[in-house]
């Protein structure tokens, strides 16, 4: 068999998309709790209140004008405030994902909801919130694997601090690491720092409201020091857990075979594995330190923060794969489409999706040879899967043929991974097993699950749950470990 016996098959969501549950419980604001929907065609947008205390609006990509602070404004609408309503609904999906036999489920915290303003301030009924979670997914032998920062700041560290720019979050990513670490120290063994660190360069991510490459850069070491800070923490505490990191994950291909492309591509990647070598390595690589001069670009550094990093590096690589991209010297022969927080280049010989993502997979076989070759260590392939508009019958079914397709070839291409290359993979976790708010686009008709969740892009809908055809597909794949996937 290609899969080993104790394969993680399960999925995978986020707190912010997910969960719901604002402001009760004791919860504090997040900084993704001020984002808006959007579209397609329509940009998501964080609304705050400008120096004189009205309320405006930018595109959620862009930095805060200077003395704006992140503001929840009544008058629209913020999907993330009930998503698809985990928190009153736990029970019964942790039941459904039982059903299709789950092996793990990936979840995260919301900072904000232990820690209400992100700092030592504990909120027990924000714990006991998870205490029920995790119970609930160990009664039916499912192993939580935890996100603990999934982009969401706490809305404070991010006003009263500028977000991760300021080296004091460290400490307090760390007194919530350390609560969580000691409270499930015999009942969570897998664990990741951070998602997708490679995206934390937004200020609904990592709360810094002027996110140039200085501050960019300067919030990347932070997040670096705290993560290998999280890694030695967690090892004293338990040395049996198992701590990783997780990226964005793009293989890039040259457009054509001229050297300048191929150097194109190249350069695309370096960029993906500069945060992977800090973590998995244990220090910056050389390519990026001579991009630091070239710019100007200074990190300020504790004087032990490169010992801390090198004796921090993470026991596994956790990456989302959705999608490849192609690269080329002149950017005039490139064609744009949309892609996982990005705009990628269209690759001739591959299709998209209704969203524009290119359907590649034979990429993830690719990616997940490039990542094992370079860094010898175990994967864990923690996001992946299409975004598509469902249709409910009048019957009550949803036939997701288009859904099963792309999953079936995925993982056929990640068996040949591990069956004829030698890859090391830990587990398997499609991205929004369950239907959730899209994170580029905050709309619900972009959904991911194998369980349909009724409730609209305006937020209309009994969140009633129904199974999809790929339900008993996917149970079929984890019954027999990823042999029958037809």
């Amino acid at each position: 068999m290609a899969f080993p016996e104790k394969f993680l098959w399960g999925g995978a969501t986020a707190a912010n998309q997910y969960e719901g549950g604002f402001k009760e419980g004791g919860k504090g604001i997040s900084t993704l709790d001020a984002i808006t929907g959007g579209s397609a065609k329509t940009p998501r947008m964080v609304t705050y209140k400008n120096v004189l205390g009205e309320y405006e609006s930018c595109e959620s990509g862009k930095s805060l004008p200077d003395g704006a602070i992140g503001a929840i404004d009544e008058s629209r609408y913020y999907p993330s405030h009930i998503a698809t309503d985990f928190y009153h609904h736990y029970k019964e999906d942790i039941a459904l994902f039982a059903e299709m036999g789950f092996k793990c489920f990936r979840m995260s915290v919301s900072w904000s909801r232990i820690c209400p303003n992100g700092t030592d301030q504990i909120n027990e009924e924000g714990l006991q919130f998870y205490d029920c979670v995790i119970d609930e997914l160990l009664q039916y032998g499912i192993e939580p694997v935890i996100t603990i920062n999934h982009y969401d700041t706490p809305m404070y560290l991010a006003d009263r601090f500028d977000g991760w720019s300021d080296r004091r979050l460290i400490d307090y990513y760390l007194f919530l690491c350390e609560i969580l670490f000691n409270r499930y120290r015999d009942k969570v063994k897998y664990w990741m720092t951070f998602n997708e660190i490679n995206y934390m360069h937004q200020w609904g991510k990592n709360g810094v409201h002027n996110m140039d490459e200085q501050h960019k850069y300067q919030a990347a070491h932070h997040v670096f020091v705290a993560s290998a800070k999280a890694v030695k923490l967690g090892h004293q505490i338990n040395p049996d857990f198992k701590i990783g990191m997780m990226i964005a994950y793009i293989p890039a291909y040259p457009l054509s075979s001229r050297p300048e492309d191929v150097m194109e591509a190249m350069e695309f990647s370096r960029e993906q594995e500069f945060y992977i070598d800090v973590q998995a390595r244990g220090y910056y690589p050389p390519f990026k330190l001579k991009e630091f001069e070239r710019k100007g670009i200074h990190i300020e550094k504790g004087s032990e923060d490169d010992n801390i990093i090198a004796n921090g590096t993470v026991d596994f690589i956790g990456f989302s794969y959705y999608m490849s991209t192609v690269c080329a010297k002149d950017k005039n022969r490139l064609t744009y489409t949309d892609g996982n927080q990005l705009l990628a280049a269209k690759n001739p010989y591959l299709k998209t999706s209704d969203w524009g993502w290119t359907i590649d997979p034979e990429g993830l076989r690719i990616s997940l040879c490039q990542l094992y070759e370079r860094y010898h260590m175990p994967l864990f392939i923690v996001e992946n899967g299409m975004g598509a508009e469902d249709t409910l019958e009048h019957d009550g079914t949803i036939c997701d043929d288009y859904r099963i397709s792309y999953l079936r070839e995925h993982i056929a291409a990640m068996k040949k991974a591990v069956e004829l290359d030698g890859v090391e993979l830990m587990g398997y976790t499609p991205w929004g097993c369950i239907d959730l708010v899209s994170a580029g686009t905050g709309e619900m008709k972009k959904r991911y699950g194998f369980i349909y969740v009724d409730k609209d892009d305006n937020g209309n809908g009994t969140l009633e749950r129904r199974k999809k055809k790929s339900f008993d597909w996917y149970k079929n794949v984890i019954t027999t470990n990823g042999e029958n996937i037809e």
